[in-house]
């Protein structure tokens, strides 16, 4: 974990120097930017809030790819999990006459089952088949694409808008006044704290329990978990319908928490970024909120930075991009800090011995 956490500071930090060069080579000044761009996500109560509520979203796609990496699963169809989770909670939401009490716990449900059953059928394909998930989940995201665009369309659609479902009534969203109030009227809302409550639990399924041993061993070496005899293709159809149902919480966290209701023909971006929160995280559920909330904060604060120097918004999406980089090579920077560690215990064991001679 020691070694992870260094890799990711190192990630970040050859980010920001790259980040600070592109400033340079434009015209512009690093400090000044650096400076604002902090200060757009940190500024006061009301930006910490949007930059937490920016955050929320990607610590929940974050948590699926992690999840799923653990397992020895690359899920790239978080996206299109998202969309399915939040499509399906907001028909709960728009469709259910219920108290807000077992309105909101119905619309998770709904959500979590919406993202699961969507990320199944690559975890089945994988199983029964050998096809790649990769390639599967991908074909999912397009299939979840067109599936909502026209369920939008066809059973939730705004009647004044041609592109959006029905706004969902308040009983129905994550969003709370007090909350909100209490970040100076910020976006946060309560997404944030059911984020924290599955980063808790997802940590605790992986790290303290045999259910979450025995998806990691199917990770680490299929064949010698198979031969210790754990149900290999079960364990794969798990990891991918818990790493659905996570992108599912995050999509009511989106579509009914940020926002209240779906925009058709649009991807949700947020499902590609949790393969890079994921990277940064080093596949560790405390890890992957850190880095959701680092991502989030760039995200909040490159708008602000733009307006107040003119730097192009392009600059923080290359530093995101570049530190993604460095994290997805992270043996290159493990074999640069032991190098580095290397040479310095070199270094002191000649200047000892050139002492001695003396």
């Amino acid at each position: 974990m020691k070694n992870n956490l260094i890799i990711s500071l190192c990630a970040v930090a050859f980010g920001l120097l790259a980040g600070a060069v592109l400033m340079l080579a434009t015209g512009h000044n690093p400090a000044s930017g650096y400076s604002y761009l902090f200060e757009g996500g940190l500024k006061n109560p009301e930006r910490i809030g949007n930059t937490l509520a920016t955050a929320t979203p990607l610590i929940f796609s974050g948590l699926a790819v992690a999840f799923a990496f653990r397992t020895g699963l690359f899920n790239i169809g978080v996206a299109g999990q998202l969309l399915v989770g939040g499509f399906v909670a907001s028909v709960v939401g728009l469709n259910l006459d219920l108290p807000q009490v077992l309105l909101l716990p119905a619309m998770l449900i709904a959500g979590a089952l919406g993202g699961a059953l969507w990320a199944v059928v690559p975890g089945l394909l994988k199983a029964r088949f050998n096809v790649h998930e990769v390639v599967s989940s991908i074909m999912m995201n397009w299939i979840g694409f067109w599936a909502v665009y026209y369920g939008v369309q066809s059973f939730i659609k705004n009647p004044s808008s041609e592109t959006e479902s029905m706004p969902l009534p308040d009983a129905a969203t994550l969003k709370a006044s007090w909350l909100s109030d209490l970040f100076d009227g910020s976006f946060i809302n309560l997404g944030l704290m059911l984020a924290i409550v599955v980063v808790l639990a997802v940590a605790f399924v992986i790290n303290r329990t045999t259910f979450g041993y025995e998806l990691k061993a199917v990770g680490h070496n299929r064949d010698a978990a198979e031969y210790a005899g754990i149900t290999v293709n079960r364990s794969i159809v798990y990891s991918m319908a818990i790493s659905g149902a996570i992108a599912g919480l995050g999509g009511v966290a989106l579509y009914a928490g940020n926002a209240s209701n779906i925009q058709i023909g649009i991807l949700p971006s947020q499902g590609f970024d949790g393969i890079a929160v994921s990277l940064l995280g080093a596949n560790h559920p405390l890890g992957v909120l850190l880095s959701a909330i680092f991502f989030g904060l760039l995200y909040s604060g490159r708008g602000f930075m733009n307006a107040m120097t003119d730097i192009p918004p392009e600059i923080a999406d290359s530093i995101i991009a570049i530190i993604i980089y460095f994290a997805a090579t992270s043996i290159l920077v493990e074999r640069l800090i032991r190098w580095a560690i290397r040479r310095r215990a070199n270094a002191k064991l000649n200047a000892a011995q050139e002492g001695k001679g003396k």
